[in-house]
């Protein structure tokens, strides 16, 4: 269960079913807070929320505008949330579409209740939590995409290490006491790595390093 101030989730999911299982799982839970829950991205990107989310379950197939190509804008309206998408498919075009747009996580709408609270959580501490089944497709996809033309900086044997870890969905924090460093070294590492990849996110930099072949 999430310590101090409860988890804020916003949901944009077509299913009413599904959405309102959704609502009232978090508001029934302690240390999660359903914010707003909207049933396609128009209302989403109307709404005026009296608080913000600090995550945003968005389903992939949506009426009107995907949620996959939604990502970009939600996030713009919501600077501060991070973005898992919900699907009940595994099509590895969406899966990237969705990742590249800005999305921090992919879970499955069969996941149990436990572990969907489990990656809202880990979302919202820095991870980037992925159902097996995605993760694996995901990675299958990038291996089959040809390298970038020009190699990236070599990077230490740390920062490939910290890049690893943050491909298993570890955050920050997590990651700094796998590697027994502190937080900020964390921080400096991956302000390194965003330099030497040329990237701007760790799931940019986690893709450039798998299809340089540096994971």
């Amino acid at each position: 269960m999430p310590a101090g101030e409860p988890i804020r989730v916003a949901i944009v999911e077509d299913d009413y079913r599904a959405r309102d299982a959704l609502r009232q799982l978090l508001d029934g839970t302690p240390g999660y807070r359903c914010v707003g829950a909207f049933g396609s991205v128009a209302p989403a990107l109307a709404a005026r929320l009296g608080e913000l989310p600090d995550v945003l379950l968005l389903d992939i197939q949506l009426p009107g505008i995907a949620g996959s190509e939604a990502v970009g804008a939600l996030r713009q309206l919501w600077p501060g949330a991070v973005v898992v998408m919900l699907t009940v498919m595994e099509d590895e075009d969406e899966i990237l579409r969705s990742l590249c747009n800005g999305a921090n996580g992919y879970i499955l709408k069969r996941t149990p209740p436990a572990r969907l609270l489990e990656a809202v959580a880990e979302a919202k501490a820095g991870g980037a939590p992925m159902s097996p089944e995605i993760a694996s497709k995901v990675i299958d996809a990038l291996r089959r995409t040809p390298p970038p033309e020009q190699s990236p900086a070599s990077l230490t044997n740390q920062e490939i290490r910290l890049l690893a870890l943050l491909a298993e969905g570890f955050s920050y924090q997590a990651a700094a006491d796998e590697l027994r460093v502190t937080v900020n070294t964390v921080r400096s590492y991956i302000r390194s790595v965003y330099d030497k990849l040329q990237v701007h996110s760790k799931s940019a930099a986690v893709s450039r390093a798998i299809r340089s072949g540096l994971l």
